[in-house]
């Protein structure tokens, strides 16, 4: 059987393996079930604010535009952490003695993330639809729309991830670019139409994929009136696929040159060195 083939079904069983286990641990599902908790919370008590300039609940707004936004900073977030933690423990130098090791293990860490980023989306979306009125799938259409935007967004964000994972040997680090993913999200319009920042903060949230992702939400989920407070007045479906598209292709070109270069440099004297500082620090 051809290797990469091989590599690729270890990695999808990998993933599969890794989300059962996740599901089957209560403070992992605490961990993801906590932030949809409280954004629902958030969001109940946002239904009777309404979008500057309309009579639309600025609570239904924000439902699907935490789906977009959560799916990518999730995605991001998630596979970064996974891949730090995996490079001081020595997860990733025993994948990389193995022929296609590497493959496997990203196609597995793929699989993962992405399961519990629909695991997530699932928790979030079906209270909310009863919590707040406005949010629906209108038909065949909008199904189709949600299901290419949070497939093109995951493909999008996870090579993302990926390279920023890779440039942190140590997990206590990755601090340094949680401030600045958490400042996208909020400059993103996820939780207050874009329109009404300044010229220049709607230009930078347009740059990346966070802002796509939860417009290509809305437009699935929302009624087609809403767009009235979207840029140029609609929900710019060619823009989304384009951009969503564009990082994407970006993504998956330069990920995998980072972390072939990542996993030359990794040794059993840089894992064994990592162990002990870290003891250090516990003791």
């Amino acid at each position: 059987m051809n290797p990469t083939v091989t590599a690729l079904r270890a990695g999808v069983l990998r993933g599969g393996i890794e989300v059962r286990h996740t599901l089957r641990s209560p403070q992992d599902l605490w961990n993801y079930f906590f932030p949809n908790l409280a954004f629902l919370v958030v969001m109940f008590f946002m239904r009777d604010a309404t979008v500057p300039g309309t009579n639309f609940s600025l609570g239904a707004r924000t439902l699907p535009s935490v789906l977009g936004g959560g799916l990518a900073f999730g995605a991001l977030v998630t596979m970064m952490m996974a891949l730090t933690v995996e490079r001081e423990d020595g997860t990733l130098l025993r994948a990389k003695a193995i022929p296609n090791g590497m493959l496997g293990y990203l196609v597995g860490k793929v699989v993962q993330v992405s399961g519990m980023q629909l695991v997530s989306f699932v928790l979030l979306v079906v209270p909310g639809v009863f919590l707040v009125d406005g949010v629906e799938l209108r038909g065949a259409g909008s199904w189709l729309t949600l299901l290419w935007v949070l497939a093109l967004g995951l493909v999008a964000c996870l090579p993302l991830g990926a390279i920023f994972g890779s440039l942190f040997a140590n997990p206590r680090n990755v601090g340094v670019i949680m401030l600045p993913i958490m400042g996208l999200v909020a400059t993103s319009g996820i939780f207050y139409p874009i329109t009404n920042y300044p010229v220049w903060l709607q230009w930078i949230g347009q740059a990346f994929p966070v802002y796509w992702l939860g417009l290509g939400t809305r437009s699935a989920l929302l009624p087609p009136e809403v767009a009235a407070v979207e840029i140029g007045g609609s929900w710019r479906h060619m823009e989304t696929f384009g951009m969503l598209a564009g990082w994407a292709v970006l993504g998956l070109v330069v990920a995998p040159i980072v972390l072939r270069r990542m996993a030359r440099r990794e040794s059993g004297s840089s894992v064994a060195a990592r162990k002990e500082k870290a003891m250090q620090r516990i003791n």
